[in-house]
């Protein structure tokens, strides 16, 4: 079979590298176009883009998916399939019907739960203990396609957004290349999804990441988690802007106000909230590092009783 793999960032590349150990030949790949990054603001190839160079496969960065001139070359291709992992683009009607046995998508969670850009880190902060990797076949809405296959995945208690994407893409490959190996033998049966039992995950925002102290420990320690490593979870500390990496919701009752720190260990800031405290471990100040808050101690001390809130106080 002919396939044209469409993906860009690294949850991407165990799907496109599954695809290129299998029996199936990549005749070419589609990626977005190179993006600014860093200080300097360097123009940066994906991870995708540089297997493609590293492969010597024919790539394609579009800047619009309608674009007759890219349609055109993609067509030229002639892709029995189009296998589709964190693309980030959605695909028009006329690259939907081109390939004759469709376009397939991998999908980091399990559908109809979590539609949209941001499944893993979803899943994270609404305290899911599982989670898992779909395959489907796309169609003009967004996840809504039929499913294929599905495979479940456990959700750690030390999990992060970074950590359990890492997992979930390498189950994304080899889901892929059982789907297709499936649907090439005519054995796989598309099924519809239930509509009634979706819940979206849409994308996330640098503003998602401010940390209301009135909500319960567990709910923050949770978004803490899948807001690990993008767009990170935050406070401030009087003037300082804090990001917070790892936190635990301790079973206690709060003794103060919610984002009063009640206690300073060793290791720890204790800090009250909306229900329970939550027991800071590491931090990352603005423009430093980021460090377990016994390091930081070391150089920034602090008392009990401080408050930290959404805004500088």
């Amino acid at each position: 079979m002919r396939i044209v793999f469409m993906g860009t960032p690294e949850f991407a590349v165990p799907s496109l590298e599954a695809l290129l150990k299998g029996p199936d030949e990549v005749v070419g790949i589609v990626t977005q176009p190179d993006r600014p990054k860093g200080r300097g603001q360097v123009l940066t190839p994906s991870p995708v883009k540089l297997i493609a160079q590293r492969e010597r496969i024919p790539l394609l960065q579009p800047t619009k998916m309608k674009d007759g001139d890219f349609i055109t070359t993609l067509s030229s291709w002639k892709p029995d399939y189009i296998a589709v992992a964190a693309f980030g683009r959605i695909l028009p009607p006329a690259i939907l019907s081109l390939p004759p046995f469709g376009c397939i998508n991998v999908h980091g969670s399990l559908l109809p739960k979590y539609r949209g850009a941001g499944p893993i880190q979803w899943a994270l902060i609404n305290g899911e203990t599982e989670t898992g990797i779909t395959t489907m076949l796309m169609d003009e809405g967004m996840d809504t396609g039929a499913v294929l296959l599905q495979e479940t995945m456990t959700i750690n208690a030390e999990d992060t957004a970074g950590s359990l994407s890492v997992r979930l893409a390498e189950l994304g490959g080899q889901l892929l290349v059982k789907t297709l190996a499936q649907l090439t033998a005519g054995t796989l049966i598309a099924r519809t999804q239930d509509h009634s039992q979706a819940t979206l995950a849409p994308l996330l925002k640098k503003e998602d990441g401010i940390i209301d102290w009135t909500m319960p420990a567990t709910a923050i320690a949770n978004r803490i988690r899948g807001l690990d490593p993008w767009p990170g979870a935050y406070t401030f500390a009087k003037t300082e802007r804090w990001t917070i990496y790892r936190a635990v919701a301790l079973d206690e009752p709060a003794r103060g106000v919610p984002g009063e720190v009640t206690a300073v260990q060793k290791d720890a800031l204790h800090t009250a909230t909306g229900r329970g405290v939550l027991a800071i471990y590491e931090v990352q100040a603005a423009g430093g590092r980021r460090m377990p808050v016994a390091q930081y101690l070391t150089g920034h001390p602090i008392g009990a009783g401080m408050r930290l809130g959404a805004h500088t106080q």
